[in-house]
């Protein structure tokens, strides 16, 4: 596998089923069909190579593997640099997954301009997967940026009634912040001589430099996450986006910033992030326990999942920032964990809304009586995101607060009721969405899961158990980087403390 380039061939294959999308022709309800097959066999396709790359991913070496390097200019020590590392390896499986799954959410929801969404996924899958393989920042900075524009054209041309706003709240408020993070990477090229990430993580930038670059990178990654208070694009980008826009936007594109994190902030400038320390620990106490609160307030089942992913990656940032090894894994755990039980959850809300096209919780109740397979599956992702034992969701939060008690004892009795209050909005809306008499005329004939429905949810639901019961498959992957990318962070600091008492 060393030799085979399986990272190119993963990141552009679905580029190469958008090209037969678009040269498909014929009568629209053929040429529909055509494009639904070609998009879920490339996407399908690409998860199996994913799982190749994880069977033949060496967990012993903290070593990026995969490797390709081809020089692209030269002149300015730019190449095409990709490779994965034990964080990055586990973000490229979700990517795969979530994509196949999303074509066939999408099978009967959307019926207008099937051609042109399909290819928008393929590309938008591509994009993805080279961001987290990107090991040159200006090929990590073209990918970050280019996953905004078939996002923004799956919001804008087949969401809701305000989808041009929600998608342009989106794009300038990742706009904003990108364009910081370009200033910071011709500072670190001015300062470094090269855009090689690998390079970049063994070069000392100076302490005051490190402050604006933490910051720059800081501006883009808080907008992906997203943490308080740049976080009010997300309900309109959510309630506005069909139903798989949904389940990537929260199953991927909220990881960008956690990953940038991991991948940037704490490997290149150590000493900004122990010093920004306490501001990521302001920032996600009241990003977790506020916008609990608002999610209980919610009356739209897809703005309550949206507010509780603000908090739930709440953790995900205290978790990275703690500088533990439980921290970190359990932020890396919990970025995975979401990525699967919130993208289940806006799959149950699409479930609902395909046959009554309301998202209001009032217009529910009672549905146990008709979708008892629907009332289980729900039952299922709500407790994961709860976080009882036994599914994914407990274990990231659990690690993420052990480390959090080794850092901060007050942030981490703080961050721990969220746990509490997210158990408050997600029973409050199982109760009034699922139990209860079947009062209302229109939920009489509801029907429940069909064979596609049921074929969308039983991977998800496996992997929720899998991760809950076996979290080791997952954490053996990411541990050894981990520790090396600690091992960086204190090297840095015990170089940084030994120089200032010398001067």
């Amino acid at each position: 596998m060393t030799n085979f380039p399986i990272l190119s061939l993963l990141t552009f294959i679905p580029l190469i089923g958008a090209g037969f999308i678009l040269a498909i022709r014929g009568k629209k309800e053929i040429a529909d069909r055509n494009a639904r097959q070609v998009a879920l066999w490339t996407s399908t396709a690409v998860f199996i190579m994913s799982l190749l790359l994880w069977i033949n991913f060496d967990t012993t070496t903290a070593e990026f593997q995969f490797e390709e390097h081809i020089e692209w200019m030269p002149a300015f020590n730019i190449a095409y640099h990709i490779g994965v590392d034990g964080i990055s390896m586990l973000f490229v499986l979700l990517t795969t997954l979530l994509t196949p799954i999303c074509v066939l959410a999408s099978w009967e929801s959307i019926k207008d301009r099937v051609k042109e969404y399909m290819i928008a996924f393929l590309v938008l899958e591509t994009m993805m997967i080279g961001m987290f393989a990107a090991l040159d920042l200006v090929v990590f900075y073209i990918f970050f940026e280019a996953v905004l524009i078939p996002m923004f054209l799956i919001i804008g041309v087949w969401g809701g009634a305000r989808r041009v706003y929600a998608a342009f709240k989106l794009f300038l408020y990742t706009l904003l912040g990108s364009v910081l993070m370009l200033l910071a990477l011709l500072a670190m090229y001015n300062d470094a001589g090269t855009t090689d990430i690998p390079s970049l993580m063994n070069h000392t930038f100076p302490a005051g430099l490190q402050s604006w670059l933490w910051l720059a990178f800081f501006a883009s990654f808080a907008v992906k996450v997203p943490m308080w208070p740049v976080h009010t694009w997300l309900p309109d980008a959510h309630v506005e986006a069909p139903t798989a826009g949904s389940v990537i936007l929260a199953g991927v594109l909220l990881k960008f910033g956690g990953y940038g994190f991991l991948r940037f902030s704490l490997p290149m400038f150590p000493l900004a992030s122990v010093d920004f320390t306490p501001l990521i620990y302001t920032l996600s106490i009241i990003a977790i326990i506020y916008t609990s609160l608002v999610a209980l307030a919610q009356e739209d089942m897809k703005k309550l999942i949206a507010y509780s992913s603000v908090a739930h990656m709440g953790f995900v940032t205290i978790g990275t920032f703690t500088l533990t090894t439980q921290g970190i894994e359990g932020a890396i755990y919990q970025m995975l964990s979401h990525g699967v039980v919130s993208a289940a959850l806006f799959l149950i809300v699409g479930v609902v809304y395909d046959r009554i096209h309301s998202r209001e919780i009032a217009m529910y109740g009672g549905l146990v009586h008709r979708m008892p397979a629907y009332a289980m599956m729900f039952m299922l992702f709500m407790l994961a995101s709860v976080g009882l034992p036994g599914t994914g969701g407990f274990v990231g939060e659990f690690l993420v607060l052990v480390g959090a008690f080794k850092a901060n004892s007050w942030v981490a009795a703080l961050a721990a009721t969220g746990v509490i209050l997210g158990a408050v909005y997600m029973l409050y809306l199982y109760r009034r969405v699922i139990f209860g008499e079947l009062k209302k005329e229109h939920l009489l004939k509801i029907t429940d899961l069909n064979k596609r429905e049921v074929l969308i949810f039983a991977p998800l639901a496996v992997l929720v158990l899998w991760m809950g019961i076996y979290p080791s498959s997952f954490l053996d992957v990411m541990h050894v980087s981990v520790a090396n990318l600690l091992d960086q962070v204190d090297s840095a600091r015990a170089a940084h403390l030994i120089l200032a008492a010398g001067q």
